[in-house]
């Protein structure tokens, strides 16, 4: 991906909260398209290799969260966490990190992740399929700004992190000033 590209029309198996649901488990099936989650919004949008693991549990997300309140008043109506989960452990993870700010878009099958380019091996830490760490500011679906962590390679030894930090997004938000959505 690369500026000016439009994102992948991907359909996002998703499960929601739903009171008129009795039980323990009020939630239910809802299918959300890329144009649901990005159509007429600057977001953005980041992707990590796993839900629950060290440094995307520690820094990435909370970071993102964290950074939610500048990121909006620089010009972001959203800001979105996709991963190679599912469902479950995406809500799981959003609920374990008591986030506010950040939604997470569970890519399960891999689908979006492999369409933007970003789909990698993990097979040496028993992952395997899994997303490349990036971050992306979405203008009405197409990409305003792409950061992608160097080295992107199947079975990476490393885990580098910092390119597509909230950090790394913020400075690029601060030197450029908000564009209307298309």
């Amino acid at each position: 991906m690369k500026q000016g590209d439009l994102l992948p029309d991907v359909t996002f198996r998703t499960r929601v909260r739903d009171e008129s649901i009795a039980g323990p488990n009020p939630y239910r099936w809802q299918d959300m398209t890329t144009a649901d989650y990005f159509r007429g919004k600057r977001a953005v949008l980041f992707s990590l290799p796993g839900a629950f693991t060290p440094t995307c549990s520690t820094y990435q997300l909370p970071g993102f969260e964290k950074a939610a309140a500048e990121m909006t008043e620089l010009g972001i109506d959203a800001i979105y966490c996709l991963s190679v989960n599912d469902s479950f452990v995406m809500n799981q993870w959003a609920k374990s990190q008591n986030l506010q700010h950040v939604g997470v878009i569970p890519d399960g099958s891999g689908e979006f992740t492999e369409k933007v380019g970003m789909l990698v091996r993990k097979d040496n830490l028993g992952f395997g399929a899994r997303s490349w760490r990036y971050a992306a500011i979405v203008n009405d679906g197409r990409v305003e700004a792409w950061f992608e962590e160097p080295g992107r390679m199947d079975d990476c030894p490393e885990d580098p992190y910092g390119a597509s930090a909230p950090e790394a997004v913020l400075d690029w938000l601060r030197a450029n000033p908000a564009q209307a959505a298309a």
